[in-house]
Formats: structure tokens, sequence, C-alpha cells
């Protein structure tokens, strides 16, 4: 089954016994897919260069640099320092990396047993940590010595853990 908004919306019915919900409205979305990626002490152009590329790749949107927040001098790192790249995906791009995710990349993984529920936080947000960017399709398996992780976070609107766990299971993620 493919994540569409239509799934989505099916949401109502599957959750309004559980969960007592009057309206459509009570019941969660799906609101954006945030990926992100640190780069950490890499100083070479060209590695930063095909981090970039790859996550423009993966989810076919350029990525965004993210600063340094504060300077933290043992570290060596200034405010405003490049520490990392990340993508928001939000409407079509996000079914379809979400799609994408689940059903190409997840069974693509080693020893792959399901997501954690510990994943999911009280705001009702869900954040999965990849290993290796290797998984998606869209990356060429011959450049392995630039092997990377990155972070996927669903933002959701559910009020809670218990709702947004139930939110991912109708969903059809795999959740162990």
């Amino acid at each position: 089954m493919n994540i569409t908004k239509e799934t989505e919306k099916g949401a109502y019915d599957a959750l309004k016994g559980e969960f007592k919900y009057k309206n459509r409205l009570q019941t969660p979305r799906l609101q954006k897919v945030v990926i992100s990626t640190g780069v950490g002490k890499i100083k070479d152009k060209n590695k930063i260069e095909v981090i970039q590329d790859r996550l423009a790749k993966i989810t076919g949107q350029k990525a965004a640099a993210r600063g340094a927040k504060k300077s933290i001098a043992t570290f060596k790192v200034r405010q405003g320092d490049v520490v990392g790249y990340q993508v928001t995906l939000r409407g079509a791009r996000m079914y379809d990396f979400l799609d994408k995710l689940i059903h190409i990349a997840f069974p693509r993984t080693r020893d792959f047993r399901g997501i954690s529920p510990k994943g999911i936080d009280s705001l009702g947000n869900m954040t999965v940590g990849i290993k290796e960017h290797t998984i998606f399709p869209e990356t060429s398996d011959e450049d392995l010595k630039d092997v990377f992780g990155l972070a996927v976070t669903v933002v959701t609107s559910a009020k809670g853990k218990k709702e947004a766990e139930a939110f991912f299971r109708h969903l059809k993620f795999p959740l162990q």
C-alpha cells in the first residue's frame, strides 16, 4: 500500500473508535519530512559537494546548509560555520519520499527488523537514523568510500506518542 493523501485521510475511520474522534480534522496528519546529515569535521570541498549531490538525488530537492548555533573552541567551531545539511519535504514530494523509504530503502537495509517505536517522541514525531545512504536506489554503489548517515524526521499533527504510533501503524510503517 502506497502512502498517499487518501490513505492518510482513511486514518479517521481506522482510529475514531480508539481515540474517540468526533471530527475528521481531529485525526493526525503528516505535516513534513526533514532529512538531515552532519558534515562535522569534513573540510574537503569535494566530499561536501558529494554529500549535497547525494541528498539532492535522494530527496529531489536541493539541500540547505545549516550553521553552528554557538562557537565551541574545543571543537574549533565558530558560530555560523556549516555543520550539516538539511532538506524539508512537504506535499507530493513528501509522500513520494516516504513511499520510497518504506517500500524500497528499508528492505535494502542490512538486518532490518523494523523501526523501534522508541523513535516516536512525546510530540508525535518520529525520527529514524539511517547509517548508510546507499540503501536508496538513486545513489551509486561504486563510491563506497564516501558513505554517510542521515536522520529522517517525520513530523505529524498527533497529540501524543500513543496516537502517533497508531497513526504510523495505520500508514503501514514497519514498526517493531
